[in-house]
């Protein structure tokens, strides 16, 4: 394989049209081998990557209810089922069962058929009709969790935040509000006549039902509130207009109405009162805090979508979740203290979460994490909790750092900003007899749905072909697992079925509040294992990659003992061994299919990154980076694993370069756009100039122009992807330079000999094998007999 092959282009994003097609919907391999041994041979996965409720132009929304396939398939009506207009029957394509049409399809015909038949109709949505017209849909809740054991600055920042969050939510939107330090307090909103607080101890564990018995919001209470009110509503103020006192309405106000006393709460927030003594942490009672607010929202009546956002500035040091004592002389867990089982804390901070992950997920709600400090705050513990819920996660240095401000603001921006954010979503996956499901990586919980599609495998969420999804938005992105298990019925002779079909099933509240159906059918061909032509012809690399990625962060995760390097590259000379071109044992014979081509330096740059080196980061920011590789786009986590790089110069318009230390050049700016940061890389030649300020004098416009380019083009990136990535800016050989170095592929090191190096360029100090050693060693090993 010559290396050029594998080694075109710098970045790793999609091409210019649409990778993900109309369905949302990106698979590995796009023609599937029939048997499970033809399955194995092929070494990569079979696995799709699923957008459920992805927004399309194009997306057909039908206002009445799908029309379903009888039991136990019930399958949804799609384009792929063969109709008889006569007889007024349909042929479900998964279970092949008859169905006749109901009356109200009677007028259906060859040239009148309903909108879920067209066959560019792979993708509907259902918004039937609600059962109540006249009740307004239920409204959203946010509450609100910020920590007080911040300096006088930070606190601040956190302020102003929320300030400016309050002025952005919906009017209709309910708000509540829990600070917490050594103690946690609930603020009675609703209790306009002074400060009303309820205080909670955050050195003990406390149950749901005590937290409702103690806002006198108990069981016998709220039955009463959800009788007396619609169903999936908040129990409503009584007719006087008066809160009453068993109602959750207490600590939950329409935003309109509590505007001026949560400004008011906001300006007499001050720093934990709590004395702490020298050389130790403040006591900081994150656990507590969060069970007080997933209690409170235990009494919302069921189907009421909510989300508690948490803003943390430290480590959880009291109390329930606790990660790290008060003592500032011990640190906090690092990757080492994990692999040495030398963290205390961490297993039982984590059963913790995860109990509590299992409470919001019964209710139906929502942990989004904004993390902003110097040290670690628990997001490793923490991260089962919001990956269960489908929150969404921010790691920032600060709360006055643009990360954490910027991507605030956007969950609570409307129109084309929008998230999107939806709630109470389940999926479904239905499948042809031969398929069975493995689970699901992403943010999502198992529903415990057991049946004949489940696999004896299990990957990440598995065991089901239900999932519950508290909290999804538009780029919410899920990893399907697959087995193929032919039965003995389907090996009988007779003309078997060329096509598979699997349809997704989405059901969630759109941030309207009203409940939606999303479904997507697709097909795609079963082919003979020995055909590697038809194979191959099917086969999506960039896809590859990121499933890849995601199975080896769950694996590294869950197995102690696995080694992620030594796994990709087994796979990968397997991989080549079995698709490539070779005459045996003739290296240089070695070539790969365009479809096979860009992988090994994707797998090169895998091998290097934050999700396999794991060791240069903490613990929290290792979580953090995979619970967005777990959640992103293809077209975005592509680009976490390898990085795209742009070059700007005179001679030139911008162009992409390739991801080396040959691309430095002293007339060179260079934009790189590593998904979490995005790097603005100015040559020596260029930084001169700009710390000359020729870009000020008008002779020098061209000059100004290219400065400018790259700021306007990341810009571009940073206004389009949440979180919001870091801006780096730095010159050659500057100190913030390592931020571009450590992505480049090193082909001069500091081994090289003179001549090696290009004149002007750099050279990266490290031991790493270069992508063309990499691809040499692999040629040899793969071509061995």
């Amino acid at each position: 394989m010559a290396v050029d092959l594998a080694f075109s282009g710098g970045g790793g994003g999609g091409s210019s049209t649409d990778p993900d097609g109309p369905d949302g919907v990106r698979m590995t391999w796009n023609s599937w081998p029939r048997s499970k041994v033809e399955a194995s041979k092929c070494v990569v996965p079979v696995a799709a990557s699923v957008t459920p409720i992805r927004a399309s132009p194009s997306l057909v929304v039908l206002p009445y209810a799908p029309l379903r396939c009888k039991p136990p398939c019930a399958a949804v009506l799609n384009p792929f089922a063969r109709v008889d207009f006569t007889a007024k029957i349909w042929i479900c394509p998964l279970c092949f069962s008859r169905n006749h049409f109901p009356p109200h399809y009677a007028g259906i015909s060859e040239t009148n058929v309903p909108g879920e038949l067209y066959p560019q109709c792979t993708t509907v949505e259902y918004a039937p009709p609600p059962l109540d017209a006249a009740a307004p849909p239920p409204p959203p809740v946010f509450l609100f969790v910020l920590d007080t054991c911040l300096i006088e600055e930070e606190l601040g920042y956190v302020q102003s935040a929320m300030r400016r969050a309050i002025d952005l939510l919906p009017d209709r939107a309910l708000v509540g509000l829990i600070t917490f330090g050594t103690q946690a307090h609930l603020y009675e909103l609703g209790f306009a006549d002074m400060s009303k607080i309820y205080v909670f101890r955050g050195s003990k564990e406390i149950s749901k039902e005590q937290i409702l018995e103690q806002l006198g919001l108990s069981v016998a209470g709220v039955r009463h509130g959800a009788v007396a009110g619609a169903p999936g509503y908040l129990k409503g103020p009584q007719a006087n207009g008066l809160h009453p006192s068993t109602s959750v309405n207490r600590f939950l106000l329409p935003a309109s109405d509590c505007e001026y006393t949560l400004n008011s709460l906001l300006d007499e927030l001050q720093r934990n009162r709590w004395p702490v003594e020298p050389g130790n942490r403040d006591l900081r009672c994150t656990g507590v805090a969060l069970s007080v607010a997933a209690g409170l929202l235990g009494a919302c009546t069921g189907g009421t979508g909510a989300r508690i956002i948490a803003l943390v500035g430290g480590p959880c040091t009291v109390g329930p979740g606790l990660i790290v004592s008060n003592d500032q002389s011990e640190p906090v867990r690092s990757h080492k203290d994990l692999d040495k089982d030398a963290a205390p804390y961490f297993h039982k901070a984590v059963k913790f979460y995860d109990n509590l992950a299992k409470q919001l997920v019964n209710q139906g709600h929502v942990l989004d994490l904004f993390a902003s400090a110097l040290d670690q705050v628990g997001v490793a513990e923490m991260k089962v909790a919001v990956e269960r819920t489908g929150g969404l996660v921010v790691l920032a240095e600060s709360f006055g750092h643009p990360v954490f401000k910027d991507s605030f603001k956007r969950i609570f921006e409307d129109g084309e900003e929008s998230l999107g954010l939806s709630f109470n979503g389940t999926l479904e996956i239905n499948c042809s007899k031969d398929i069975k499901i493995q689970g699901i990586i992403g943010p999502c919980t198992s529903m415990e749905k057991k049946g004949a599609l489940c696999a004896d495998t299990i990957v990440g969420q598995g065991n089901t072909t239900s999932w519950k999804m508290c909290g999804l938005d538009r780029s919410t992105c899920l990893t399907v697992f697959f087995d193929i298990s032919p039965s003995e019925r389907s090996s009988q002779p007779g003309i078997p079925n060329p096509q598979l079909y699997i349809q997704f099933l989405t059901n969630y509240q759109n941030p309207e509040g009203q409940m939606r159906l999303r479904v997507t059918t697709i097909t795609r061909a079963w082919v003979d294992g020995s055909n590697t032509e038809e194979l191959v012809a099917g086969f999506d690399q960039e896809t590859t990659a990121v499933v890849l990625a995601r199975y080896i962060s769950l694996k590294m995760e869950m197995e102690e003992a696995f080694n992620a390097s030594r796994w990709l590259d087994r796979s990968l000379i397997r991989l080549c061994s079995q698709f490539g071109n070779y005459r045996k044992d003739d290296s240089a014979s070695f070539t790969l299919h365009p479809n096979f081509s860009i992988l090994p330096q994707f797998m090169f740059n895998l091998r290097r990154s934050q999700f396999v080196q794991v060791s240069s980061n903490s613990p929290d920011e290792t979580a953090y980076f995979r619970m967005l590789l777990n959640r992103e786009s293809i077209t975005n986590s592509v680009v976490m694993i390898q990085p795209s790089l742009l070059s700007y110069s005179f001679n030139s318009p911008p162009a992409p370069a390739l991801l080396d230390v040959t691309s430095i050049s002293p007339d060179r700016i260079l934009l790189l756009d590593a998904y979490f940061s995005v790097v603005i890389f100015h040559g020596m030649t260029i930084a001169q100039w700009r710390n000359m300020g020729y870009h000020n004098q008008p002779e020098h416009q061209a000059f100004a122009e290219l400065l400018q380019a790259p700021h306007d083009d990341a810009q571009s990136i940073i206004t389009d992807r949440f979180p919001v990535p870091r801006l780096v800016i730095c010159d050659q050989h500057g100190s913030q330079a390592r931020f571009l170095l450590a992505k480049l592929n090193p082909s001069a090191t500091y081994n090289s000999a003179p001549h090696e190096v290009v004149p002007g360029s750099d050279v990266i100090l490290t031991d790493d094998v270069s992508l063309q050693v990499f691809c040499e060693h692999l040629q040899r090993l793969a071509v061995q007999s």
